[in-house]
């Protein structure tokens, strides 16, 4: 898996073929991209998985690039835990808008 730094993204406009937002509990968002024939998570300058924290934070970080395809995928353990049956093996993937409101 592709490393892909915040600080390359933020200078660069580039082409993302596809934009996965992975969102889980309390308003965490982590990001991963496909551009250049390369699939990643997106990393900030410390070397960690970079936390977004509204669906507005992402729109705005990847406003100056082109965006292919861009979805949303909820994952939650907490179904198991409470008892119910095991959660399906694939996630749900739904569209996810880029644009920025006015």
């Amino acid at each position: 898996m592709h490393k892909f730094l915040s600080s390359d993204i933020e200078g660069t406009p580039m082409v993302i073929d596809n934009l996965e937002v992975q969102s889980y509990e309390m308003n965490v968002y982590l990001v991963q991209i496909t551009a250049d024939g390369h699939t990643g998570i997106v990393f900030n300058a410390k070397g960690d998985p970079m936390r977004f924290h509204s669906a507005g934070h992402i729109r705005e970080f990847f406003a100056h690039c082109d965006i292919k395809n861009a979805y949303m995928k909820h994952d939650t353990p907490y179904d198991e835990m409470i008892g119910n049956p095991p959660k399906a093996t694939q996630s749900m993937a739904l569209p996810f808008s880029m644009t920025l409101p006015y």
